[in-house]
């Protein structure tokens, strides 16, 4: 699994670190399907590139990709200067809409058109060559330090471009400059992942990212964390399950940013089913000791001094052996029982005796297990069951007068 995996992985963590910060500034300027927009188009150069000959993997495909991705780009940071004629977010779903139709168009001409699309949607990261892995590394590592040298009319025009016309920047310029290093990334991206995958990468980690962070450093953290750890569950899924690579990665995109909607928006809820268990937990613990409860079992070993726990240790080898034997030998009464094997009438007689003693000495084990676990739960009665009941009532009461408080 290492060794398939690993060139994937790498490629995806390439990809998080390069895609998040692009997506925060995406998500910045409120345009969060220029990725798609650019990706269709950088799609419809490949089926264009198909068309006269070429392979989907070739050199040329990708440089007809990249010049169509480019007039996109300059077509984006052109309109933004319009936006109170135009809204930027309407022309990028007109060029998304109109390439995806080209490229139905023109692979409904060309052969396994269908195969075609499926892979610019999916792409291919599990065939990812170190080679490719590497070069992508390289690029983003150039783009990404462009992007450094120029961070602040760049984040300027992202975050604040009431701040950057006033300061005079070049508003225009920067857009150009950052639509076009974009639309290099999403090309040379979509050519390995998919455009599927590519969105992915770009939206969700950034935009869980802003649920909690404020500051752009914050963000970008948080979202390489994100990305990456996702993409590692991602792949474990792929493997596990036997599910094509790309789609099980989207989805568990898709699963981190629902458990995270989910989250926030119940957070007073489940904050309050908690405190509510920890009282509950207290209660039962206080008022039922000797109540089947498998968290106190868990840290029985706590309350108890040295000696006690000798003797359990002791207590608990005894009986897993014994418990171990008395199987084999069972298993051996009932082959005898059955005519599957034979002995003697005393050997038979000497047998069921060793085994009642084996189990009463298992049951004496036992009953020394029972009474150290009776010691521990009265112990642990008054120094976690008190204190956890007081605490989840406590947090229950602030909680509940919290919600009274905003409503």
């Amino acid at each position: 699994m290492a060794e398939l995996l690993f060139w994937p992985f790498v490629a995806g963590l390439v990809l998080t670190g390069m895609h998040a910060w692009f997506g925060l500034h995406v998500l910045a300027r409120g345009v969060v399907f220029v990725d798609l927009a650019l990706a269709q188009v950088a799609a419809l150069g490949v089926t264009v590139a198909i068309l006269g000959g070429h392979a989907v993997q070739s050199e040329a495909a990708y440089w007809y990709a990249l010049a169509f991705a480019a007039g996109a780009a300059v077509l984006f940071a052109a309109v933004r200067a319009h936006e109170a004629a135009m809204q930027q977010e309407a022309v990028i779903g007109i060029v998304y809409a109109v390439s995806a139709s080209l490229g139905v168009l023109a692979l409904d001409r060309a052969p396994q058109g269908a195969e075609h699309i499926k892979q610019l949607l999916i792409g291919s990261i599990l065939t990812v060559t170190p080679q490719e892995a590497g070069m992508l590394a390289l690029l983003y590592g150039l783009i990404g330090a462009l992007h450094w040298i120029l961070r602040r009319p760049l984040l300027e025009a992202s975050f604040n471009p009431l701040l950057a016309a006033a300061r005079r920047r070049r508003i225009f310029l920067w857009d150009v400059v950052f639509y076009g290093s974009f639309a290099l990334v999403v090309t040379s991206s979509v050519r390995i992942a998919g455009v599927l995958l590519v969105f992915s990468y770009l939206i969700v980690p950034a935009a869980i990212a802003g649920l909690f962070a404020s500051s752009v450093r914050g963000r970008l953290l948080i979202a390489w964390a994100l990305g990456a750890a996702i993409t590692a569950a991602g792949f474990v899924a792929s493997w596990h399950w036997d599910l094509p690579t790309g789609p099980a990665v989207v989805s568990a995109f898709g699963a981190a940013i629902a458990l995270v909607a989910l989250g926030f928006a119940s957070r007073r809820a489940i904050l309050m089913a908690f405190c509510g268990a920890l009282a509950l937990a207290g209660l039962l613990a206080v008022a039922f000791p000797q109540v089947e409860q498998p968290w106190l079992d868990a840290v029985q070993e706590v309350f108890l001094d040295e000696e006690e726990r000798a003797t359990r240790a002791d207590s608990l080898q005894l009986v897993t052996e014994a418990s171990a034997e008395i199987a084999r030998l069972r298993a051996l009464e009932q082959d005898l029982r059955w005519g599957a094997k034979t002995m003697d009438a005393e050997k038979q007689e000497r047998l069921r005796q060793y085994l009642a003693g084996r189990s009463e000495l298992m049951a004496g084990e036992q009953l020394v297990l029972q009474q150290l676990r009776a010691t521990a739960r009265e112990r642990q009665r008054y120094a976690l069951g008190i204190p956890l009941m007081l605490m989840g009532a406590g947090a229950l009461v602030l909680v509940a007068r919290s919600a009274r408080r905003k409503t």
